[in-house]
């Protein structure tokens, strides 16, 4: 018989600061993008138009809809449906590598055209779309890394519903995993529109 103790509200208020400073990384991201968007315009701009829309907003449906079933799969342990709740968090961890796919595509498009970080062909352009794409690498890498981070969490999580270690009374870990999860789907929301839907 068990007598480990768990401290559910520990565990969770670590969660909430962990997120919180994941929010004051991306937010001194997106106020970096804010000065440099105000200071080069036109240069955001057609910088902006050479991505891929298609590209983007497959990827946020692929995030939303990840969210959805991660939120899908708590709701089914809460009920102690194990079965279901592997189900929608395989879900989840799938749409999760249809993003960082994607993604990989993405990314790799804009190299077979010799745009990439400190690239002979970037250097030639103004300054200003420079750091445009110089911003679009490191805050949609960032965000990627995040995106696998989350991926490797929830096969752990599969891992522990499995063998139940994560069941109706003590689902935390699940709880957490979709606290992450949903933070990486927030933040792609407000990268999609700063780097593909730019005015």
């Amino acid at each position: 018989m068990s007598n480990i103790h768990k401290d559910y509200l520990g565990s969770k208020f670590g969660m909430w600061l962990f997120l919180f400073t994941e929010i004051l990384l991306f937010g001194g991201l997106f106020i970096l993008y804010s000065i440099y968007l105000h200071k080069y315009p036109t240069e955001f701009h057609l910088a902006g138009k050479e991505l891929n829309v298609y590209f983007g907003g497959g990827n946020t449906v692929a995030l939303v809809t990840s969210s959805l079933f991660m939120a899908m799969s708590i709701s089914a342990i809460q009920k102690d449906d194990k079965k279901l709740a592997i189900t929608f968090l395989s879900i989840t961890l799938a749409l999760a590598f249809v993003f960082l796919t994607n993604k990989y595509f993405e990314w790799g498009a804009k190299f077979h055209h010799g745009i990439y970080p400190d690239s002979p062909a970037l250097l030639e352009r103004p300054k200003g779309e420079i750091i445009f794409f110089g911003l679009y690498f490191v805050m949609t890498g960032l965000h990627g890394i995040h995106v696998i981070i989350g991926a490797i969490i929830i096969i752990y999580t599969l891992f522990m519903l499995k063998y139940e270690k994560v069941n109706k009374d003590d689902f935390v870990l699940l709880e957490n995993a979709g606290l992450y999860w949903h933070l990486v789907d927030l933040i792609w929301i407000y990268l999609f529109p700063l780097f593909y839907l730019i005015l």
